[in-house]
């Protein structure tokens, strides 16, 4: 199966970070680069893309930056690995945006290997169209509230 990209990767990093810090103004890109520890020329370049496709907006100057142009509660994880990967769906022709027969199918309505890989795509859509940044903000919060503390551990002799 397809992985997404360490530049998704970096990407969701970055979204999730602005999430975190939105109404609070633009962040600096050497600010979030550290923070993310995502190398800096490679974040530019997320950065100007999720700007160009509307998932950010900037702001140039000394209190310059970037940040969500909406609520996280408002972006889904399905959008941004959409804007950074393209199609969700395994196989071209599995895509409902995107659809390309494969060259070597005859019939492409009752193909096993078609069928199957909609229904991958459609259960990775509705995971991802379903999850908005707010959402996994919360769920990687609750999970560190979770985590056990060593210095919380006792141990009984």
């Amino acid at each position: 199966m397809r992985t997404i990209s360490k530049r998704t990767q970096y990407g969701l990093k970055a979204m999730l970070a602005l999430g975190r810090k939105y109404k609070q103004g633009p962040i600096m890109i050497s600010t979030l680069a550290l923070e993310e520890t995502i190398p800096l020329k490679f974040l530019e370049a997320i950065l100007l893309d999720l700007k160009g496709r509307g998932l950010l907006e900037s702001k140039m100057g000394r209190k310059g930056g970037y940040q969500l142009n909406r609520p996280p509660s408002a972006v889904t994880i399905g959008s941004i690995i959409r804007v950074m990967e393209g199609p969700l769906a395994p196989l071209p022709c599995a895509s409902e945006t995107a659809f390309k027969a494969c060259e070597e199918c005859v019939d492409v309505e009752h193909c096993a290997t078609r069928i199957i890989m909609r229904r991958v795509r459609d259960a990775i859509s509705d995971v991802l169209d379903r999850t908005t940044l707010a959402d996994l903000i919360k769920q990687v919060d609750t999970a560190k509230s979770e985590r056990v503390q060593p210095e919380n551990l006792m141990y009984h002799i």
